[in-house]
């Protein structure tokens, strides 16, 4: 059985995964120091959901997890990529539903919940195409 995706060479080959391991860094900083500390970041941060924010600084470390798959060129990066993605759209689906319901949040978050899912659906489509790839070869 194959464990390895279609081997690229240059920029293909890395540009998904560093993308991906590079957003989970910002993605735990930047959620870390709103949910660990109790200062700028913090009060920046407004009329955070806390299980928006949870959800996201826990993905940080899927988004590591995957990146690392991805630039071992490992199949199962490609499915949790997919999972990264799906669980993304629902997490805002939910947010979604937060805000219909009156709760409080902020403007950005649409942003960035925007932004995350559709990163996220991106490189899962990149990534299965990749892999589908070296199935017919």
């Amino acid at each position: 059985m194959k464990t390895n995706i279609c081997p690229q060479r240059g920029i293909r080959r890395w540009l998904l995964p560093l993308v991906a391991i590079g957003f989970g860094l910002l993605t735990l900083r930047e959620g870390g120091a709103v949910l660990f500390f109790d200062g700028a970041a913090r009060q920046a941060a407004g009329h955070y959901v806390p299980f928006v924010l949870w959800f996201n600084f826990l993905a940080g470390f899927a988004y590591i997890i995957a990146g690392t798959g991805l630039w071992l060129q490992r199949r199962w990066a490609v499915r949790l990529a997919i999972a990264i993605a799906v669980t993304t759209a629902l997490v805002f689906l939910a947010f979604g539903v937060h805000v219909a319901l009156g709760g409080a949040w902020e403007p950005r978050t649409v942003a960035a919940m925007t932004m995350r899912t559709l990163i996220w659906s991106g490189m899962a489509a990149i990534a299965w195409r990749r892999a589908r790839v070296e199935d017919t070869h």
